[in-house]
């Protein structure tokens, strides 16, 4: 048994979910922040057989794709730490970042 934690950006968390249940495995959604962009994030939990491990990552490479996105950024004007400068850059979004855990036991009750 294995457990596959997948981090993925919110926007791509609603179709992984649908695509992860149809295929019938069971998912658990957390609600988590990233620490680059500060932005909403959901992580899965889904428990899989050691044989099926590669078709869930899968459906989430499927799912989960990467995109350019225009964020603002503030940086403050040298020598005065009131003024602060906000500029547009552009970052790259999405995709997932997913772990594979062996599992010792599991049980369902």
């Amino acid at each position: 048994m294995k457990l596959v934690i997948a981090i993925v950006q919110d926007d791509d968390s609603a179709e992984l979910i649908d695509s992860v249940t149809e295929a019938g495995f069971r998912v658990t959604k957390l609600a988590t922040t990233g620490g680059f962009l500060k932005a909403g994030n959901t992580t899965l939990i889904i428990g899989v057989e050691e044989e099926k491990v590669n078709y869930v990552i899968s459906l989430i490479e499927d799912t989960c794709k990467k995109r350019k996105q225009i964020i603002n950024t503030t940086t403050p004007i040298t020598g005065n730490v009131d003024i602060f400068m906000s500029y547009p850059i552009e970052v790259e979004v999405g995709g997932a970042t997913i772990f594979v855990l062996d599992v010792d036991q599991f049980i369902r009750v």
